[in-house]
């Protein structure tokens, strides 16, 4: 055993060193965005599971990777959740711990050919299992999902048109898992160098063959940033006078960001006849996102609210996925301490029943989306499919503003344009905003944390059908296939060792009776 090999004997030491490893692929997203350190980043992590000297060792390091990885993509939450960041990494972060195992049964030693084989097939599955697993809204929603870093690399924007951000994930486990076997294995080294090609072979085909959205004609979409204002009052006062800086500026719809209006305007008409009354005097309709105690049922909720020149036009998105304890606390009798620690939300808000298209007039139908609900694949493929041509997201991301967090939210953005084939539009309170066309290319210039503006867009608009939106999220259905059949041949080959030897009749002399040996 070399030196390092023995500091790593250290069950402690060798923890900490697969945290440190797991934290890595984090460098690949915003702000940093090494987008191409995703396809090694995960070697270091994969050559200490594979060194494991047990199968339970494995799979801590696994645990421990896990918990590094999730506290590094979510440190930006440490001032408003305190130590118990950590917790939360500690309980997701044991997602990793079979696929550690499973790491180390197809890679430790000197792996055959057959084993490097399956495993570029189901190890990325077993990520994608990871991550499907974590993206329920409940344990947080699939923030940080290892293909989303890849959200300004057009070829793998064209990808994730034929099988959305999972598909990168797959593609990206896929090459760490070749690389890592590639050197540290020599013996290894075609099968792996067999997989690389394989890989880049699909992929380039995907990307060659994968069809492209069908422009036609633009729209003029203003986004309001107010900046970081205290009180909701300042906060309108800033957003009216931004909105009244589009007067003849020729805008379709004006967008504000997530909890631009701190009042229920079925309570506050005055509110509301001072949007109608911008909306009247720019000429569009304006979406505005109401956080309040609505006056018609019991409850806090944050909603989409689509005002025009006459008032309130009746179309309003209840926010569905709430972000835990941010806007709501899980099972809050057992964990409501945390409010005493952190910043966590002192009373739950209420989740809306189902997705709304507006129209919003000029033609055009928009889809609305709250704040991290733009992480979710599957709530943006629905709008496109329930005929939606643009897509917004309004954010706020106010308290969050000198970290990766805001730089993070739009880029996520870029990921939906590109799986739907429709633009998006990520519009909010304090910054980041972004624009994307419907290939997910971004449209001007980002709205930075430190402004305080309106901009006006314009949007390409798109028509077609991607791949993605048509079939879905087939390559977590094909992972989990994939995980199956694997589980399936493991139990055949164990009921195969298992199974009693055949017992052989004892042989029998002339007379009949039983031959005795030795007599």
């Amino acid at each position: 055993m070399n030196t390092f090999g023995h500091w790593l004997a250290s069950p402690w030491r060798r923890s900490i060193v697969a945290a440190v490893a797991g934290a890595l692929p984090v460098l690949a997203f915003p702000a940093p965005s090494l987008w191409w350190f995703a396809y090694i980043a995960l070697v270091p992590w994969i050559v200490l599971i594979r060194s494991a000297p047990t199968a339970k060792r494995a799979a801590y390091d696994g645990w421990a990777g896990g918990f590094g990885f999730m506290v590094g993509m979510h440190h930006w939450l440490l001032p408003s959740l305190s130590v118990f960041i950590f917790v939360i990494g500690a309980l997701l972060g044991a997602l990793w711990a079979p696929w550690g195992a499973l790491l180390r049964h197809f890679l430790a030693g000197t792996p055959s050919r057959g084993r490097i084989a399956a495993a570029l097939a189901v190890l990325p599955s077993g990520w994608l299992g990871i991550e499907l697993v974590r993206s329920w809204q409940g344990l947080g929603g699939p923030w940080g999902v290892l293909g989303s870093s890849q959200w300004e690399v057009e070829p793998a924007l064209r990808l994730a048109s034929v099988g959305g951000v999972w598909l990168l994930s797959f593609l990206i486990v896929a090459v760490n898992v070749a690389v890592a076997v590639l050197v540290t294995v020599r013996e290894s080294r075609v099968p792996a160098v067999a997989g690389l090609v394989a890989t880049a072979a699909v992929t380039s085909a995907a990307w060659m063959w994968s069809p492209r959205p069908d422009t036609g004609g633009t729209t003029r979409i203003a986004v309001v940033q107010p900046g970081v204002i205290d009180g909701p009052d300042r906060r309108f006062a800033r957003e009216e006078q931004l909105t009244r800086d589009l007067a003849a500026q020729d805008v379709d719809l004006i967008v504000w960001g997530e909890s631009s209006v701190g009042f229920d305007l079925g309570d506050r008409p005055d509110l509301a006849k001072r949007i109608a009354a911008l909306s009247e005097e720019t000429g569009a309709d304006i979406l505005v996102n109401v956080d309040a105690r609505r006056s018609d049922k019991p409850g806090i909720y944050k909603s989409s609210v689509l005002v025009g020149p006459g008032g309130l036009t009746g179309d309003r998105y209840d926010k569905m996925r709430l972000v835990p304890f941010g806007e709501y606390i899980p099972a809050r009798s057992l964990l409501g301490w945390v409010t005493s620690v952190g910043k966590a939300a002192g009373e739950n808000r209420r989740h809306g029943s189902e997705q709304v298209v507006m129209d919003v007039g000029h033609g055009l139908k928009v889809g609305p989306m709250v704040c991290f609900e733009s992480a979710f694949p599957d709530m943006s493929r629905h709008l496109a499919e329930d005929g939606a041509q643009l897509l917004i997201a309004q954010s706020a991301t106010s308290s969050f503003q000198q970290s990766w967090a805001p730089e993070q939210h739009a880029s996520l953005a870029a990921l939906r344009a590109a799986e739907t084939g429709r633009p998006m539009v990520h519009s909010t309170l304090t910054g980041v905003s972004a624009v994307y066309d419907a290939s997910g290319q971004r449209v001007g210039r980002w709205i930075g944390t430190d402004s305080s503006t309106s901009r006006v867009y314009d949007v390409p608009l798109a028509t077609g059908t991607t791949p993605y939106v048509r079939f879905g999220d087939w390559p977590v259905h094909a992972a989990l296939l994939i995980l199956a059949v694997w589980c399936a041949a493991q139990l055949g080959r164990r009921f195969r060792r298992t199974a009693p030897e055949p017992r052989v009749p004892p042989a029998r002399t002339a007379h009949g009776s039983p031959a005795r040996p030795g007599r």
